[in-house]
């Protein structure tokens, strides 16, 4: 991996909530809504920000340095019942305490807030939050704005499930090094929209162009099973044991208007493309729209939704822009979320 890219050494430990406990939240009967704002001070936007704001007695702010710290400020949360939880970070930090807040909340979220101060805020995008969307916006919100709801993967060790990390877009394969490609790219200026037709242009020209040597045309062992049992079919290109990239997600609306599920239903969409061939890669603008053709898929283009696949991985994935560990993983829908949007 790129070494701008933290891989991982296992994933984090989430423990268990006892079953009476998995429930929606209820709505507070508070006059004032209790808010607790979990600010990464070093997300893009927050970088070398003052904290002179004046916060409301109804705002618990916590601004941990280590993703170790987020349990404990999530359960201080949870044991004062705040009714809204704000993210202030791009998405590796919502990833974070989705994650570690699983253990905390299990099915029964605060309603959540996402202020988009990272480099890349797909979340945030697919909400239709802006970029500059405020706290202050975001209070407003509570009052005058609406409720959409989403559900986070669920990425957890087939014979541990404790061991698991939660976010919103995975990928494997080739989708490694178009995500180190974007590392690159944000230290070159460029965020959101800019990095994804950066990333999406390059690595389409170095796949078409490419000898079959080069790294961007190479496969990975990787096996797919869908919910039902089905091995999912191989249609050539490369060995059965090899995939040339997985892309899952749970998001609804993506960057730079691009719509690769646009007639996929289940909550859980996956792609798959089995090779590298460049008739296959020459159909990419149409997968990216949504309406690949009948050929295009015979040649070894799969989308699908399901409530859950199975991988075998013999390389690392990459969720929310960082890198985890190989192995065999049960991927999945997680509890529906309310988030508060304009």
């Amino acid at each position: 991996m790129d070494g701008s890219i933290h891989l991982f050494e296992r994933l984090p430990q989430v423990d268990s909530v006892p079953q009476s406990e998995k429930q929606i939240a209820q709505p507070s009967a508070r006059a004032r809504p209790l808010v607790g704002l979990i600010r990464n001070v070093r997300s893009h936007r927050n970088e070398g920000r003052q904290q002179a704001e004046v916060l409301g007695d109804n705002v618990l702010l916590a601004t941990p340095h280590r993703r170790s710290e987020l349990a404990g400020v999530l359960a201080d949360f949870a044991a004062q019942q705040v009714d809204y939880l704000a993210i202030d970070g791009g998405d590796g930090t919502v990833r974070d305490v989705l994650t570690c807040g699983a253990g905390v909340f299990g099915e029964s979220w605060p309603t959540v807030i996402i202020l988009p101060g990272g480099k890349t805020n797909a979340l945030a995008l697919d909400l239709g939050v802006p970029t500059d969307w405020s706290f202050d916006d975001a209070l407003t919100a509570i009052e005058n704005g609406r409720l959409v709801h989403r559900h986070p993967l669920v990425i957890a060790q087939r014979d541990n499930e404790r061991a698991q990390v939660r976010g919103f877009a995975m990928g494997a394969g080739v989708f490694n090094q178009v995500i180190a490609l974007g590392q690159r790219s944000h230290d070159l200026g460029a965020f959101n929209h800019a990095v994804v037709a950066i990333t999406g242009l390059w690595s389409v020209g170095q796949a078409i162009l490419g000898f079959s040597g080069n790294k961007w045309r190479q496969g990975t062992p990787m096996r797919i099973q869908q919910s039902d049992g089905t091995e999912l079919p191989h249609l050539g290109g490369l060995p059965a044991s090899e995939r040339y990239m997985l892309f899952a997600s749970t998001l609804q609306k993506y960057p730079a208007g691009l719509d690769p599920f646009h007639d996929v239903d289940g909550p859980l969409q996956v792609a798959v493309l089995d090779n590298a061939r460049r008739r296959l890669l020459f159909g990419l603008p149409a997968m990216l729209r949504g309406s690949a053709s009948a050929k295009t898929r015979r040649r070894g283009y799969h989308a699908f939704g399901d409530t859950a696949v199975d991988l075998d991985l013999s390389q690392s994935f990459i969720l929310d822009g960082e890198a985890f560990p190989a192995g065999q993983y049960r991927v999945s829908a997680g509890p529906k979320l309310r988030f508060v949007v304009p």
